[in-house]
């Protein structure tokens, strides 16, 4: 029990300084830089910020339906394969409109100097471009919550600040609607921390059911899976996500519904 206790203790001092720059820098949070082929292509390496893209499309629909992969490098996302309509492709092909305003084409084999500048809307590592989306304009009125973006994105949603998109026409296949399931709890083995109350309607809003099951839970029946703090704070299970792109897992009170002793408070 006591190592436990110094083991939360050193998690929650960790929380002190780790997320310092992301409170001050909340657009950095959720960014991904994607660098697996950049340098042998003597380009800068590609920013991409969750945030704008989490604002306009649901996470199901590039992780299941265009298939970016949910671990940092494992997509072999290249130029060739992004021009031939594949990944960023899906939807950055300079043909395909988001609220009557078309994508610009994500790559192109024209090197003309036009085309570099628009490389560089993505290639942008280190050099300085004037992005046409900021996080401080593009948020402006949204509800705000807890650590990471600090942005509550299920009340912008329901509040109409922003609608993702599930469906691509020619990529996503019709399917039915999900049946709605219950929410549940998940039973704290620390008789100091309360318990988890999981939402599947505010999950399945936007990953569906393919993003959990099976990859990261393997199994659908309750009970089944076992882990732990550390296993989550590891990056596994709700950790995939938390922490990376959805809110802090320093947020404690997010989702154990009860006060928590040395948790933060939003």
């Amino acid at each position: 029990m006591t190592r436990l206790f110094l083991i939360l203790g050193a998690l929650f001092i960790f929380a002190g300084t780790a997320y310092a720059k992301r409170v001050e820098n909340p657009e950095e949070y959720g960014r991904v830089i994607i660098k697996n082929y950049s340098k042998a292509k003597n380009v800068p390496p590609v920013v991409f910020d969750h945030w704008l893209h989490r604002s306009m499309y649901t996470c199901r629909l590039c992780h299941v339906d265009i298939g970016f992969a949910m671990e940092a490098g494992a997509t072999n996302i290249t130029a060739e394969t992004n021009s031939k309509g594949f990944y960023c492709g899906s939807c950055h092909d300079g043909k395909r409109k988001r609220q009557d305003r078309t994508i610009f084409a994500a790559c192109s084999d024209q090197f003309a100097i036009e085309e570099g500048k628009r490389c560089d809307r993505c290639h942008s590592v280190g050099v300085n471009v004037k992005k046409e989306y900021l996080f401080s304009v593009f948020t402006k009125g949204f509800p705000r919550k807890g650590l990471g973006d600090g942005i509550d994105w299920e009340e912008a949603e329901a509040k109409g600040f922003i609608s993702p998109v599930d469906y691509l026409e020619g990529i996503s296949i019709k399917k039915p609607a999900l049946k709605p399931q219950e929410d549940f709890a998940i039973e704290s083995r620390a008789s100091w921390m309360s318990e988890v109350i999981f939402s599947h309607k505010k999950h399945a809003l936007w990953n569906g059911c393919e993003v959990c099951h099976p990859e990261i839970f393997p199994s659908v029946k309750k009970g089944d899976v076992s882990y732990t703090m550390l296993d989550i704070f590891d990056g596994q299970y709700c950790g995939v996500c938390h922490d990376k792109v959805a809110f802090s897992l320093y947020d404690c009170q997010r989702c154990h519904t009860k006060p928590v002793e040395g948790g933060y408070t939003p």
